[in-house]
């Protein structure tokens, strides 16, 4: 039992250490890929299908402020000022889910990035403890700016599509800088499906949320970057 106690001491010490140590890394330095990327060319190769990942990081600064505030208007209005966990839209979900009904939107910029950047897309309640104890440690090491800058970066926006850049230029045909307001609210219109929705040929359900994000836009509060 000493051992078993010992080894256990050790483990939990080096999985504090060494994902307090990435994050600080990731901090300064841009994740090269995600845990998702990896298993999308994995599905790819198992298809017999060529892997396709085309993902080019750009600074916060190359982006139109137009889109962070749509993904803040569209997936968490209340970013700026959460710690990561917004309580009362997990509160909501559970509700609205007793009735049978589905809350998109329920977990947090921060709770997606920590996810795509540190984790695999699973549904139990160890991967649901890691996300909660990832988005602390980026939330206290890391800061708001840097993790949407991480989050519009690593995002899936299609098939083998990755962040704003690729997804400007695949959908748009100019670099993300150059994205209208129009432009930006669609994009953040088809996260919750960007492999089913495109933000350049939206269906009458994505027009809607374009409308409904393009309005939230002018409630939200706009960071300040």
């Amino acid at each position: 039992m000493r051992l078993i106690v010992k080894y256990l001491r050790f483990a939990i010490l080096f999985f504090l250490i060494s994902t307090i140590v990435v994050a600080l890394l990731f901090r300064f330095i841009n994740p090269p890929a995600t845990p998702l990327m990896m298993i999308r060319v994995v599905e790819q190769l198992a298809e017999g299908e060529s892997p396709r990942m085309q993902y080019n990081w750009i600074p916060l600064e190359k982006m139109p402020k137009n889109l962070p505030l749509a993904v803040i208007a569209s997936e968490d209005n209340k970013f700026m000022t959460h710690h990561g966990i917004d309580l009362k839209a997990i509160q909501k979900a559970q509700k609205l889910n007793k009735r049978g009904r589905k809350l998109r939107g329920a977990s947090t910029i921060s709770q997606q990035t920590a996810k795509n950047v540190f984790l695999w897309p699973a549904r139990n309640w160890v991967r649901k403890g890691l996300e909660v104890y990832f988005t602390g440690l980026i939330e206290l090491t890391w800061g708001k700016e840097r993790i949407m800058e991480v989050y519009l970066n690593v995002i899936e926006m299609g098939d083998g599509i990755y962040g704003a850049e690729m997804a400007a230029e695949q959908y748009f045909h100019k670099p993300a800088e150059k994205l209208t307001r129009s432009e930006c609210a669609a994009i953040a219109a088809v996260l919750p499906g960007p492999r089913k929705w495109r933000p350049d040929r939206p269906t009458p359900y994505i027009q809607r949320k374009i409308s409904a994000i393009s309005s939230m836009m002018y409630k939200v509060e706009r960071p300040g970057w």
